[in-house]
């Protein structure tokens, strides 16, 4: 008993033992809705946050909070079972916080690729969401008004319809047929500014070249 109970308050596993009580919290009180299921979105992606971020890596479609949540509880799996068939049976000393550091890096980075997949398989429950969507690829259905009111579907869940307004008379409008990527919700009119997917993907390599400037500096 008392063997079980140090594998969860040893470093790195206590991480995990406390983010994983703070998600029990969480999601009782979004349960009881006492807390927003949409906690880390914002309106736009074109703001760094934790949401844009995550969307980013794959995690669209779904609340940065549920893919947070699949991320920890899979990577806390992982680096349970490092720590029961190996860490456990080592005298690390104070070796143990640069290998438990390596190993909580390593869980992240396997587990991620499983963790977006997960996601995107339960995405259509988040449907409901407006800023959940920012990220999703959709495909205009009809011409644009004078207004720049189109409707469009996404392409993962075709009776999923959203309204797209973009700037009338603008170079970049949409048009029927057209895959675009939702990046800005309009609370006030309950729709979407959009971009072309080529728009979008040079944005993301523009801003991942930006971030290994800064890095690099």
């Amino acid at each position: 008993m008392e063997g079980g109970s140090a594998l969860f308050i040893s470093f790195p596993m206590v991480l995990f033992t406390l983010l994983v009580v703070v998600l029990g919290l969480y999601w009782l009180l979004v349960a009881v809705r006492l807390a927003p299921l949409e906690l880390f979105e914002r309106d736009s992606l074109g703001y760094e946050h934790t949401a844009s971020t995550l969307v980013s890596l794959g995690f669209g479609g779904v609340p940065a909070t549920f893919a947070l949540s699949v991320l920890i509880l899979l990577a806390g799996l992982v680096t349970l079972a490092v720590e029961f068939l190996l860490l456990s049976r080592l005298s690390l000393g104070l070796f143990r916080i640069p290998v438990g550091i390596a190993v909580l890096w390593g869980a992240f980075a396997l587990v991620s690729p499983l963790a977006a997949r997960l996601c995107h398989r339960v995405h259509r429950w988040f449907h409901g969401q407006r800023r959940t969507l920012l990220g999703e690829v959709v495909k205009v259905i009809d011409e644009p008004d004078a207004d720049g009111w189109a409707g469009a579907v996404l392409l993962s869940d075709p009776g999923c319809e959203v309204r797209l307004h973009g700037k009338p008379q603008s170079d970049a409008a949409a048009n029927a047929g057209e895959h675009r990527v939702l990046v800005k919700f309009l609370p006030g009119e309950n729709a979407y500014r959009s971009v072309s997917q080529s728009a979008y993907c040079s944005a993301r390599v523009h801003a991942k070249r930006l971030l290994l400037r800064r890095k690099a500096r």
